[in-house]
């Protein structure tokens, strides 16, 4: 396979690489000295040379499809992906977002931050079907896995995709009452009282200011670096040239539940691929999808959509009615429990419900329709005769479930226990840097200060 050069290989980026470094070690002596006063704080251990996030070199599939033609998933994953221009991940950037990410006293109480309801063991979800917030409250629902959020088009986030951006997501949980409860400027006045911050933000934004601006852009770098390409899953696609291909690493069983999960089988109907698109695996517009402002889709969890209306609740348009977004499916097998009310505790769960459980929802997938091959001339009729149209969509609600042998239930288990990234699981530059063992900043940055003496 063919991989991505770094630009660091460029004379001009290595001089600019070598600025940020220098910034980077200004920051950790300034770090030390602000630390060196505050004897009841404990600041964040970083390593002396930020981690690398900047870098990440992306494996040739998910920068092409190598899907045969006339697939709807013939789209790679950078084509999904969602970082604006504005926003580039830089490893300072990153750093500063790891530590905002993990740091417990930018809440309330002080008893929770972001990672206490996303925890990078678990593919940076919540274990628990709802999480609590810093007084003990429970959220509206599940918490959503973080990995490979930067490849989604649509760029919006939460399960009713009321965050238009990545950037707007991250400020959300610090302002909401059962969360983390504070506001942007009590935020703002958390983050200036801890002496570590101020070296961080001017290696990350060129000067000590701070604000709620540079903090949402800070975290976004973080969450955007979780990025999986190290699982089984990667090692065996590394060794063929097309993800349709036998894997020499997979067993018989999980090369069948790929191939069922990618083509069905070959029996006509669509494949789980149709709406887990792109070997990032992250969710994609679903054919047929009425409101071309979301790519959210109606799974047939319900049979209609009352206490949670999901995207709906968001758009006020009745169409996006118990339309939900779906996180990457990379790390899966660690996710549990799944979808957004965390109803299912485990994959065969899921798998059960795809195969006997659909319900018939006004808003149901086309691809899970009986008669999901008349989509489209429903669609034209629709722009002729609208009313007629909708009746004929009326008549065409009732779910075709996948009817899964035992077998290849199994089969489809085993297969996504494949996109388990344990490299990314417990990397350490996405990991706590306020427990992590080792050597304190303090000394880090000391032992660096005499080195250059």
């Amino acid at each position: 396979m063919q991989w991505t050069r770094k630009a660091s290989d460029k004379p001009i980026a290595r001089m600019r690489a070598l600025g940020r470094l220098a910034r980077w070690t200004l920051a950790l002596l300034a770090l030390a000295s602000a630390l060196d006063g505050a004897d009841s704080q404990t600041g964040p251990r970083l390593p002396n040379d930020p981690f690398d996030y900047a870098g990440i070199v992306l494996p040739d599939y998910y920068r092409s499809s190598n899907f045969p033609g006339g697939r709807r998933t013939r789209r790679s994953a950078i084509d999904l992906d969602n970082t604006p221009s504005s926003n580039i991940i830089t490893n300072e950037g990153a750093t500063l977002g790891r530590v905002l990410f993990y740091d417990k006293s930018l809440s309330a109480n002080g008893a929770i931050s972001c990672s206490s309801c996303h925890l990078q063991a678990h593919g940076f979800t919540d274990p628990k079907r709802l999480s609590r917030g810093f007084a003990g409250g429970l959220t509206r629902r599940h918490s959503m896995g973080l990995t490979n959020a930067r490849f989604y088009r649509g760029g919006k986030f939460f399960w009713d995709e009321r965050a238009m951006s990545l950037e707007d997501q991250v400020l959300m949980p610090f302002q909401d009452p059962v969360e983390m409860g504070l506001t942007l400027q009590r935020l703002e006045a958390l983050v200036r009282s801890q002496p570590y911050y101020p070296p961080l933000f001017e290696a990350a934004f060129g000067s000590t200011a701070i604000d709620s601006d540079r903090i949402s852009r800070a975290l976004a770098q973080f969450v955007r670096s979780i990025v999986s390409f190290n699982s089984r899953y990667d090692r065996g696609r590394s060794q063929v040239s097309s993800p349709l291909a036998n894997f020499p690493n997979f067993s018989a069983e999980e090369n069948r539940g790929k191939r069922i999960f990618m083509t069905n089988g070959g029996v006509g109907r669509a494949p789980c691929t149709v709406c887990h698109g792109s070997e990032s695996f992250s969710l994609v517009s679903p054919r047929g999808n009425r409101n071309r402002g979301t790519s959210a889709s109606n799974n047939g969890l319900d049979t209609s959509s009352v206490a949670d209306r999901g995207v709906a609740e968001t758009t006020g348009n009745g169409r996006d009615a118990g339309k939900f977004k779906s996180p990457s499916l990379r790390n899966v097998g660690v996710g549990a429990p799944y979808m957004h009310d965390g109803r299912f505790a485990t994959l065969e769960e899921v798998i059960e419900h795809y195969s006997t459980g659909l319900e018939p929802h006004p808003n149901l997938d086309p691809a899970l329709r009986e008669n999901s091959r008349v989509e489209g001339l429903i669609a034209r009729v629709g722009r002729l005769a609208p009313s007629l149209a909708e009746r004929l969509r009326e008549h065409s609600r009732t779910p075709e479930p996948y009817r899964f042998s035992s077998q290849e239930k199994a089969a489809l288990v085993a297969f996504l226990h494949t996109l388990t990234d344990e490299t990314l699981l417990s990397d350490e530059k996405f990991s706590d840097p306020f427990i992590e063992p080792g050597e304190p900043v303090i000394a880090r940055a000391e032992n660096s200060a005499n080195a250059a003496l």
